[in-house]
């Protein structure tokens, strides 16, 4: 007997990219994915919720999760306040139908962010069904020297948030273990980030299969736990040669996760 658990399998729609918000749609409806998760950036498209529900409508994908703007690139993008910011995360999620929120810690520089962040998180997670999966991030390397960019810590493990996000690229990137991390976040594990990585210092968010990862190992546990949450393809195609060249990795992202959740049960003999 085989066990496949009830989670969805999403494709990020920073994973097409240079290309647009919009072809993610379409290459996740071609390719049979169960969603979209939506990384809200520079692109106007991703900005715009009636736009979204319109491409969502029009290839019949949902949107499952929408990634709030936490990056450096996207400083300015729903405001330069970061509570702004997740509040209007929140609100797309609500409109939508997405059930996750997905954010980053705050940066180190963004003092008063920091100091309420795990606080403040609890507080707009307990006014919605959304979930707010907070990321596991890393250490920035320079060389020899380390930078520790993230607060309260890029190992969101070692602070209370009622749900996380596992990035297995950002583990790589970390040099952690990622499926200590797994047990750490136990049942609050609401969210997979599924990519590989080698341990560079840069974060390469590979095609699960390509790296040093642990992706089959990851989503394997998650079959056999009865994970009912997302797993959100997150690569870099970036340097593919063709539009048909990303979405052959893209196939075989979806087609690694599909076969990995798929777990063997024994089955007593009569």
């Amino acid at each position: 007997m085989v066990r496949v658990p009830d989670a969805k399998v999403a494709l990020s729609t920073a994973s097409v990219y240079p290309e647009s918000t919009a072809t993610a749609f379409e290459i996740a409806a071609r390719l049979g994915y169960d969603g979209v998760e939506v990384m809200v950036w520079t692109d106007p498209v991703s900005q715009d919720v009636e736009a979204l529900r319109r491409l969502s409508d029009y290839h019949r994908i949902p949107v499952l999760a929408v990634h709030a703007p936490c990056l450096l690139i996207t400083q300015r993008v729903w405001s330069t306040d970061p509570w702004t910011k997740l509040q209007r995360a929140r609100a797309a999620a609500e409109k939508l139908g997405a059930g996750t929120v997905v954010v980053h810690p705050p940066f180190r520089w963004q003092r008063q962010y920091a100091r309420d962040f795990v606080e403040g998180v609890w507080r707009m997670a307990d006014e919605t069904d959304v979930r707010f999966a907070v990321e596991n991030m890393y250490p920035w390397r320079y060389r020899d020297r380390e930078m520790l960019a993230y607060a309260p810590d890029w190992d969101v493990t070692k602070d209370d948030y009622r749900h996380f996000t596992i990035d297995l690229s950002h583990a790589a990137t970390a040099r952690s273990d990622a499926l200590a991390m797994l047990d750490r976040m136990g049942d609050r594990l609401g969210h997979v980030h599924l990519a590989d990585g080698r341990g560079s210092a840069k974060d390469e968010h590979l095609v699960p299969g390509r790296g040093t990862q642990p992706c089959a190992q990851v989503l394997e546990r998650l079959a056999l736990t009865g994970f009912d949450g997302h797993v959100v393809i997150e690569v870099n195609t970036r340097r593919a040669m063709s539009s048909a060249e990303r979405e052959a990795d893209l196939a075989e992202a979806l087609a690694f996760t599909r076969l990995h959740l798929a777990s063997p049960v024994k089955v007593p003999r009569p």
